[in-house]
């Protein structure tokens, strides 16, 4: 039950951080967001280390067990997070979502390889769901666009001299016409679930090594700041290229506040996340994962209301690879 409760929390933590991500890459880049959260993540988890005793016992650690969370550490905060705010970037959190819930194909098919789990009618069902709910929406939306151009061009109208200003007693417009010519959010759907796809490469196999790492000891808080400090590590590599260290040093304060909120979300989604791990299989928490679908929609409405697409069709699309994870998490639970 406990890890059940852990992993509901780090799908609620990991909605608000989606949401917060997908804000401050309006005027940042994925790298800033990287430079701004891994520091917050490992400080965290050296506190907690600290506070509750599992520092002292380090030297539980085996060699195996620390190469098991490096390795989980550079997959999922450094890989799984860098694709996965560049995929917020183009297409936002909503139309990323359902991608991104190829993660569980992922763990599903490494229990498949490595763990000799078969495949039952329940998975079956659950994999076309998924895998069908991002082909949904895309079809959807390349058909709306068609319809939209073909609109546009029966009604484009003959040229006439433009008016100077409204005549007496009609009425002014300009607002109207200033107000349709707002921006609006146009997603770039192709590079998007390309990112979207390799950011779940990333957090699909982390799980795994996560279990690995932490089989011996279940020292979730320590294993974390080991994954944290691995990813760190990476990045301060990276930073190393001037024209990167440039660009993280000229990040905008607008930027700077939501990559700072993105990072103490993620930053208690995994902790959650491993403490889950700590108590519960794989197989009971990756699933419940995918409840951030339902949450970085509810994030996204009330942050994001203007770069988000809540179309009909991605909103069924998103509804339609949650009914898939669960047809995929009730068969696992089952064994």
């Amino acid at each position: 039950m406990l890890g059940i409760v852990y992993g509901v929390l780090a799908a609620a933590s990991f909605g608000f951080n989606n949401a917060s991500a997908r804000r401050g890459v309006l005027t940042g880049t994925p790298i800033q967001g990287l430079a701004i959260s891994m520091p917050l993540g490992m400080a965290l988890f050296l506190a907690a280390a600290f506070i509750f005793g599992e520092w002292s016992q380090i030297s539980r650690l085996a060699r195996q067990d620390l190469l098991f969370l490096t390795a989980a550490g550079i997959m999922h905060f450094v890989w799984g997070r860098y694709f996965n705010i560049r995929s917020l970037a183009a297409v936002g959190s909503n139309l990323a979502g359902p991608v991104q819930q190829t993660q569980l194909l992922i763990s599903l098919t490494l229990a498949i390889v490595f763990l000799g789990e078969t495949l039952t009618p329940l998975k079956i069902a659950g994999i076309l769901l998924v895998v069908s709910a991002p082909m949904y929406i895309l079809r959807r939306q390349a058909r709306a666009k068609a319809r939209a151009r073909s609109a546009g061009a029966a009604a484009a109208p003959a040229e006439e001299p433009a008016a100077i200003g409204p005549a007496v007693g009609e009425p002014d417009i300009g607002a109207a016409a200033r107000e349709a010519a707002k921006p609006v959010f146009k997603p770039r759907m192709a590079e998007g679930y390309i990112y979207a796809l390799l950011a779940a490469l990333g957090f699909g196999t982390s799980p795994v090594l996560i279990k690995a790492g932490l089989a011996n000891t279940g020292l979730s808080l320590l294993g974390g700041f080991v994954s944290y400090a691995a990813a760190c590590a990476v990045v301060a590599l990276v930073l190393v290229i001037p024209r990167l260290l440039t660009q993280v040093r000229s990040i905008k304060p607008e930027s700077l506040k939501w990559f700072a909120y993105s990072g103490v979300g993620v930053s208690f989604s995994q902790l959650f996340r491993y403490l889950a791990l700590g108590v519960a299989p794989v197989t009971i928490v990756q699933p419940l994962q995918s409840l951030s679908l339902i949450f970085r929609m509810i994030f996204g409405y009330f942050i994001n209301r203007d770069h988000e697409s809540f179309d009909r069709d991605v909103i069924l699309g998103i509804f339609m690879s949650f009914i898939g994870v669960l047809c995929l998490s009730l068969s696992l639970g089952g064994g």
